[in-house]
């Protein structure tokens, strides 16, 4: 016989945490697969890995798919977090915990971009790029063509 997956006792403790079955709506649609299947159905695809489309039919999961939404849906609405609170405080009043072992580390998330910032360092003279160098190219061939205009236009003293 092979091992059960959720004890009526741990259904019991779960039960009240998932959200309740929707009817099919009125135009119609295949009733769902009760809350309790489909929990069955996703534990055993998590603890085999196997695909979500190999799920066998025989556990009266229904499909992969469906399971793999109801999965999905209760990620979105924050029930696996509070279904695993559930599961720590059985399991501490079981005593089946070992703090001895337990790690708590709360840099788990990458600061992105440094942390604060800093004040920027003033530079003592501006960089020379191929951008800058063009443009003060530019400005100079300007400045001298229009000193040819200037010198050709205007009469001179002797």
């Amino acid at each position: 016989m092979p091992q059960e997956l959720l004890s009526d006792e741990l259904w019991k403790d779960l039960e009240h945490l998932l959200p309740e079955d929707k009817s099919p709506g009125p135009r119609g649609g295949r009733p769902r697969i009760p809350a309790r299947q489909s929990l069955q159905g996703i534990l055993f695809v998590l603890k085999s890995g196997i695909p979500w489309e190999m799920l066998p039919k025989q556990l009266g999961c229904g499909s992969g798919m469906s399971c793999w939404r109801r999965l999905r849906d209760w990620q979105e609405a924050g029930i696996w977090e509070k279904i695993h609170r559930v599961l720590l405080a059985r399991l501490q009043k079981a005593g089946k915990i070992n703090w001895n072992h337990a790690v708590v580390d709360g840099s788990n998330v990458r600061a992105l971009f440094g942390g604060s910032k800093r004040a920027p360092i003033p530079r003592i003279r501006p960089k020379k790029g191929a951008k800058d160098i063009f443009s003060q190219t530019e400005t100079a061939t300007r400045l001298l063509s229009n000193l040819r205009v200037l010198t050709a236009t205007t009469p001179r003293k002797l």
